[in-house]
């Protein structure tokens, strides 16, 4: 069981999907592709039909504080403006248009998170990403779709949001973004926090993060632990260099396989529909290993 007993509750449902799958797909802005949108209803459901086990959500505020689906930075791409979401105000926003992957303008607009989550309520796990900044207005609207289960909220490793999550009442489920082993220490020591695992950002190999030891303490505290496949470019690396690149244009067994054998209890990726069934066949071979 991942996270405390006395979260239980709140947790059922994510330990539920760790013992139906063993290791979970987390599927990055949905599927997307063609004249699907990221960050979109649509993306979500071609993510869980191609195999994916929860979906992750990027966040953005407007400047009157409305809270959209979107990783700002990808405004050039997405809707052909140069400026950042965060500096729009709502009825701007409201104006602007999807452009699909071949950059020709759609009718899809941008959601707001509100609008949003009661399409999605239900058993379906979800990953909000990059709502760091603005935790308190993001916490008033989660608290009016009573969706606490569903809900893994992750965020940066500083005092603002641990401090936040140690005190706010209702106790979502939260992952720090990891980039040290002194940063697991620092979260450690909170102890009203229902923390439930840990992301674990790895550049290279001999990153002390990396080391099978750190994966094993952490489940020794019952905390999963998340490594993010995903391919951002040439440059970044997430998880030590097994990514979604290598599993797919060499082989899967050089990137996903051996995330999985380092016991790994996430794994965030672009490609759910090739993962997916890679992961079921080498969970079976385990199985059969153990047998």
């Amino acid at each position: 069981m991942f996270g405390k007993s006395i979260f239980s509750k709140i947790n059922g449902l994510l330990n539920q999907r760790f013992n139906e799958r063993g290791i979970l797909i987390a599927v990055h802005r949905g599927s997307f592709g063609g004249n699907i949108i990221e960050n979109t209803l649509p993306a979500f459901k071609v993510a869980l039909q191609q195999g994916g086990d929860m979906i992750e959500i990027d966040l953005a505020k407007s400047t009157d504080g409305a809270i959209y689906l979107f990783h700002d930075g990808g405004e050039p791409r997405l809707l052909n403006e140069t400026d950042n979401i965060t500096t729009m105000d709502s009825s701007r926003i409201a104006g602007l248009s999807y452009y699909n992957s071949l950059f020709c303008r759609t009718n899809t607009k941008l959601d707001r998170l509100e609008q949003v989550l009661p399409h999605l309520k239900g058993d379906t796990l979800i990953n909000i990403d990059r709502a760091w900044d603005f935790w308190p207005e993001l916490v008033e609207i989660l608290d009016q779709h009573d969706m606490m289960n569903q809900l893994i909220l992750k965020g940066p490793v500083n005092k603002e949001t641990l401090e936040f999550f140690d005190n706010y009442e209702k106790k979502y489920m939260f992952m720090p973004i990891v980039y040290s082993v002194q940063e697991i220490e620092t979260v450690l020591s909170y102890t009203n926090i229902n923390l439930v695992g840990m992301e674990l950002i790895v550049k290279t190999d001999s990153d002390p993060l990396f080391q099978n030891d750190v994966i094993e303490r952490l489940h020794e505290q019952n905390l999963f632990v998340w490594a993010n496949a995903i391919t951002l470019d040439d440059y970044t690396f997430l998880y030590g260099g097994l990514d979604d690149d290598t599993s797919i244009i060499q082989s899967p067994d050089l990137g996903w396989g051996k995330i999985i054998e380092k016991k790994v209890d996430i794994i965030q990726t672009d490609w759910p529909s090739l993962l997916s069934p890679y992961r079921n066949e080498r969970l079976k071979q385990i199985e059969l290993h153990r047998s």
